[in-house]
């Protein structure tokens, strides 16, 4: 299970932006994260076109399909969207891995037994 944001485990930093000028200035560490797809697409495309780690936020399983068709390296959502989402993602051999913002260490065992691939915590993100 991928767990990022959790102190004990080493993991990259999100860092939100909505403009190529945004992701030009973010650092190499980061994972830049946009949101909703329907909203970003086109700079999912930009991020894919210059091999730029990205996440973005999924609220269908539509969006999941075209995050993981545009090279996301993950995509995040509530838990009932995640528990949708996994089995498609699995069947298909989805690269992007499916993530479910938390805000507390009490909801990781509640979606690892999901089988979902990981959490973040809201506090990963700047």
């Amino acid at each position: 299970m991928i767990l990022i944001g959790h102190p004990w485990i080493e993991s990259p930093e999100f860092c939100r932006v909505y403009s190529k000028e945004d992701i030009e200035k973010s650092r190499p560490d980061q994972v830049v994260l946009l949101e909703p797809l329907v909203d970003s697409h086109v700079l999912a495309q930009h991020c894919r076109n210059n091999e730029i780690a990205y996440a973005v936020v999924v609220n269908s399983l539509d969006d999941a399909i075209y995050a993981n068709a545009l090279g996301a390296g993950y995509m995040i959502c509530d838990e009932d969207t995640a528990l949708v989402i996994q089995p498609i993602a699995e069947n298909y051999l989805f690269d992007t891995k499916v993530l479910v913002l938390i805000h507390s260490e009490k909801e990781i065992a509640k979606i690892a037994r999901g089988g979902i691939d990981g959490v973040i915590f809201a506090g990963a993100i700047c």
